[in-house]
């Protein structure tokens, strides 16, 4: 047995109100999640202070939905809450996964699913900020967009074609003309280089510095930044990076900062390239990531830190479950 979860709202305490706000939202339930009525086994009503009219379980009743038993309750009064809210819990006899539904204005009581949303999630190398954008985009079944990636292909370019990695105008030059496409194949992102696949060479330990060092550069921050920004635009995501909620998505409806200290960030590196296969050493890792946090909080344009509105959260002794539900518990809170 599996749990829907809904709600809405009326614009008066009225019969006639509660009566089409509960079909609406009964029958919607029951159309996207393509349940039959005589697989509900039970529907749960609650409704917030200020509705006495009617009751939505007898309004439910009156729409036809007669095989599940009913119940209605009142919620207790809260200060700030959504006014005129009926709130429903449907259980169903049957194996799928739940699309909960929220209408006009209980919308607001779930915006990760009901409206396009922007999360960003900034932070240093190795604090788990890739690995829980990924699982809270999958979660939230949006898309998870891999901004460092976009930057890794810059940095790989600029190694396959020899160029100078600290001289800015060749690089700039470099990029002005870059073939970089950003594709989704099966939930996964796909980096295309001049039309190629590069999204495992992209991830090389060489790579990661060389990054770093051509993403310090205006041009190319602004160039990868304005594609960042077309895909946002368009869709609910996540993005994960070290400038998403200061400089990319300034306005993102939820910023996360994510940091953790450096011993427990080069030990989550080595475990991750030594399962890659690459062989690397524990104290030469630790500096490269020292040095990295270094450069990349002392670029010029859009620096590491933390936005002002951002919630931080120190993931060194969190699993990366505990972070993710630590996030989707700050997003529930928000809205």
């Amino acid at each position: 047995m599996i749990v829907i979860r809904g709600a809405t709202t009326i614009n008066e305490d009225s019969p006639e109100e509660i009566r089409g706000a509960v079909k609406e939202l009964l029958e919607h339930i029951e159309r996207v999640n393509t349940v039959s009525r005589d697989e509900m086994v039970s529907i749960v009503f609650s409704s917030t202070s200020d509705i006495h009219s009617y009751y939505p379980a007898k309004a439910a009743r009156e729409a036809g939905f007669e095989g599940a038993s009913l119940f209605s309750s009142q919620e207790p009064e809260i200060d700030g809450g959504l006014k005129l809210c009926i709130r429903i819990m449907l259980f169903v006899e049957k194996n799928l996964t739940p699309k909960h539904v929220y209408l006009r204005g209980a919308k607001v009581l779930r915006k990760d699913i009901s409206d396009k949303i922007n999360v960003a999630i900034d932070g240093p190398a190795g604090s788990g900020k890739s690995t829980i954008a990924k699982l809270l985009a999958r979660d939230y079944k949006i898309l998870y967009l891999d901004t460092g990636a976009m930057y890794r292909a810059c940095a790989l370019k600029a190694i396959k074609t020899g160029s100078d990695l600290k001289n800015e105008f060749e690089i700039e030059e470099l990029i002005r003309n870059l073939s970089l496409e950003v594709k989704y194949k099966d939930g996964s992102q796909i980096t295309l280089l001049d039309g190629v696949d590069v999204s495992d060479q992209i991830r090389a330990p060489e790579i990661s510095m060389a990054a770093s060092t051509v993403s310090r550069y205006p041009f190319v921050r602004l160039k990868m930044a304005e594609k960042q920004r077309e895909i946002a635009s368009d869709m609910s995501c996540v993005l994960d990076g070290r400038d998403i909620g200061t400089f990319v998505l300034p306005f993102a409806d939820f910023k996360f900062f994510l940091t953790a200290s450096p011993d427990v960030r080069a030990e989550r590196r080595k475990k991750e390239l030594e399962a890659k296969g690459y062989q690397v050493d524990f104290e030469t890792l630790k500096a490269e990531i020292i040095a990295r946090d270094n450069q990349d909080m002392a670029r010029e344009i859009a620096p590491l830190k933390q936005a002002d509105d951002a919630i931080a959260i120190d993931t060194s002794d969190m699993t990366i479950e505990e972070a993710l539900q630590t996030i989707k518990k700050k997003i529930q809170e928000k809205i």
